[in-house]
């Protein structure tokens, strides 16, 4: 796999820095994360095998990071002609710090992103 160049931080706002966290908040996906950076992109069967959950938790799992702009999805054809959905981790680097937050804060809307 190719290295990636690395993108410099970013100040999110309040909704997406909760988006974000609540993405990460769980053990399931991180490991996603973990295994789309070191394996590359992935369909979902083989991914499922690979993280060690069923296919439709890990549907759930992936819908969440990839709300949160973590990941993304492709649908592409085999060469057989059946539809796999590949997904791949974005190249994401976020600032999280006193001082992110605190501008966050700023535009934190009262109707902010539910816990999962």
């Amino acid at each position: 796999m190719k290295e990636r160049k690395s993108t410099p931080p970013v100040f999110l706002t309040g909704n997406q820095m909760l988006r974000v966290l609540l993405a990460l908040a769980n053990p399931h996906r991180l490991r996603i994360v973990a295994a789309l950076r070191s394996k590359g992109r992935n369909y979902i069967s083989q991914l499922a095998r690979d993280v060690g959950i069923s296919r439709p938790l890990l549907h759930l799992h992936l819908q969440k990071l990839e709300e949160a702009g973590l990941v993304t999805s492709k649908l592409e054809l085999s060469g057989d002609g059946k539809a796999l959905n590949f997904f791949e981790v974005t190249d994401f680097s976020f600032e999280l710090s006193p001082t992110s937050i605190a501008a966050a804060i700023k535009s934190l809307s009262l109707q902010s992103t539910r816990p999962d």
